[in-house]
């Protein structure tokens, strides 16, 4: 490129980016609005509220602080006595606990009030089933119903129980299941540890029964299924207890799921099992909920013990609200740009297109402003001479001043006009206020007077 065209390059893009202007800012302020309004980029640090130490919460909540950490969120883990708890922790606004692992059938709604969408809670849906588990000591039915098996719930009276600790979710479970079977608390020695000094208090029997909550990959559970002299109580009723408490569902623990080679158990087992969910304040950034729900399906997406392939997560059996992005999740899946672009930049898009095509829809009609602008830009460098060159015409119709001075100022403008660069394309302008120029020199030279004979 040679020089001579460098230079009408440069000038031209001179005048294209002060006309471009207004457009650019209005767009950048527009872009700035939505970005401030949709706020599309999440936090990158958030509080999950687990359970008791070697629960299956804890365990859960290592998998999906290990889940989250490739996409740059730390995922910080509250310990807590439980699902009541955690939900005490949701709705306590200086908690910092942003989101928590709650079983079904926890939250139960103040008298006179019964939308739990007051709460300011949203359910990311139904993650896996946690069965009540009910273990006994073969010795103790033997001593107290003079038989090895505890075969209904109102045989329990007068044992000595554990039914969870403070703030977990089992307290408020077993005392619907001894009001349905007419069991009065004073009918049994309750008791309230935490699951693990109660697994220890059942194998040294100081308890007889010990009541709890869990998923099956609890390791307390796995431990207690092959104890000897440790019975898992079987809900001969569990279609009945369905129907009584809707949060909860009738499943089966099949023969030798747990041990083939043992046969364990030695016959299916029935339970009833609420479902466990992941809880977040309405405010968790939809980005985030975006990773929890596709974390939750890795997690819990396989077949275990009561569930089929891909039946969680799901959005049955939730006592909150579901999150919008949630359902979004679980009717549409993953959003398709995660599977060519990076999490954030996905993310981005996928906060911004609807903003953006409204912010191009009105940049459209304003960048008709463009090439008028750009033109004014342009032939203002030459107009500005046609206004100088007008002042010497009318002192020349006024015959005020002294035709060479006149003529002095005429010149002066054409030499500076000369070396006005302009586009090519505007080119004829330059040429027609040179013809403008030699018209004013020839109306200036008529009017000048004939020189003298002899002079």
């Amino acid at each position: 490129m040679s020089f001579s065209r460098l230079k009408l390059l440069i000038l031209s893009l001179r005048d294209l980016i002060p006309a471009t202007a207004p457009v650019i800012l209005v767009a950048l302020l527009l872009v700035a609005g939505a970005f401030w309004l949709l706020d599309p980029t999440p936090p990158k640090r958030l509080v999950l509220a687990t359970g008791a130490p070697q629960s299956a919460y804890e365990v859960l909540g290592q998998r999906y602080r290990d889940a989250l950490a490739p996409y740059g969120i730390h995922v910080e883990l509250r310990p807590s006595a439980g699902s009541a708890e955690n939900l005490d922790l949701l709705l306590a606004p200086d908690s910092g606990v942003d989101i928590a692992f709650v079983q079904g059938g926890t939250w139960r709604p103040p008298p006179g009030e019964h939308d739990p969408e007051d709460l300011g809670l949203v359910s990311l849906g139904s993650l896996f089933y946690e069965p009540v588990w009910l273990f006994y000591r073969e010795d103790s039915a033997q001593q107290l119903l003079k038989k090895p098996r505890l075969e209904a719930l109102p045989e329990l009276q007068g044992w000595r129980l554990n039914a969870g600790a403070p703030g977990s979710g089992v307290k408020v479970l077993a005392q619907e299941l001894l009001e349905l079977n007419a069991i009065e608390a004073s009918a049994l020695q309750l008791s309230h540890l935490a699951n693990t000094p109660a697994v220890v208090e059942l194998l040294e029997g100081r308890i007889d029964a010990l009541l709890f909550v869990s998923s099956p990959d609890s390791p307390l559970v796995q431990m207690l299924l092959q104890t000897p002299g440790i019975r898992l109580f079987s809900f001969a009723q569990a279609q009945a207890y369905a129907r009584k408490l809707p949060y909860l569902s009738a499943v089966t623990l099949p023969r030798g799921v747990v041990d083939l080679g043992r046969d364990l158990p030695a016959e299916d087992v029935q339970l009833i099992a609420p479902t466990a969910s992941l809880v977040a304040r309405d405010g968790l950034h939809p980005a985030l909920v975006q990773l929890f729900m596709q974390a939750a399906t890795r997690i819990h997406g396989e077949p275990g013990w009561f569930a089929r392939k891909g039946e969680f997560p799901n959005a049955t059996g939730t006592d909150l609200p579901l999150s919008g992005e949630a359902a979004r999740y679980l009717r549409s899946g993953a959003p398709w740009l995660q599977r060519y672009l990076p999490f954030w930049v996905s993310n981005l898009v996928d906060r911004m297109w609807v903003a953006l095509v409204s912010i191009i829809a009105v940049l459209i009609p304003l960048s008709r402003l463009v090439p008028p602008l750009y033109e004014f830009r342009v032939r203002s460098r030459v107009f500005r001479w046609y206004a100088r060159l007008r002042e010497v015409e009318a002192e020349l119709e006024r015959g005020s001043a002294d035709p060479d001075e006149l003529l002095r100022r005429l010149n002066d403008i054409e030499n500076r006009a000369t070396r006005v660069t302009l586009p090519l394309s505007y080119a004829d302008e330059l040429y027609a206020l040179r013809q403008h120029i030699d018209l004013v020199r020839g109306k200036l030279k008529a009017a000048a007077p004939a020189p003298r004979a002899g002079t």
